[in-house]
């Protein structure tokens, strides 16, 4: 029976660990048409141009795809790298801070 508790409790570190994440990341901000594709400075033209044609603004960071949960926030910064502060979960960025990288 002990166990079975320690890899219950185990479980559910894992579980909270990856439903909850916060911190500090550096990315771009792109659309989910190209998704992981927008992760580079050449690629803000088409970013933008998508986003105005209906995509959504995403954060790309490490090759890996975030939907940002205010979209708003993020809006001037399409095509641009930047440094986000806040939390995911599952898989949603939500922002606290978003201050574009300097060159």
């Amino acid at each position: 029976m002990k166990k079975y508790l320690i890899l219950l409790v185990v479980a559910l570190f894992f579980t909270a660990a990856k439903a909850f994440d916060k911190g500090e990341w550096t990315g771009f901000i792109s659309d989910d048409k190209c998704g992981a594709k927008g992760n580079n400075k050449g690629h803000a033209a088409c970013a933008k141009d998508c986003v105005k044609k209906g995509a959504k603004i995403v954060f790309v960071s490490g090759g890996k795809v975030y939907a940002i949960k205010d979209t708003k926030k993020a809006e001037n910064f399409v095509g641009e790298e930047v440094t986000v502060s806040g939390s995911i979960t599952d898989g949603v960025l939500e922002i606290t801070k978003l201050v574009k990288k300097s060159e």
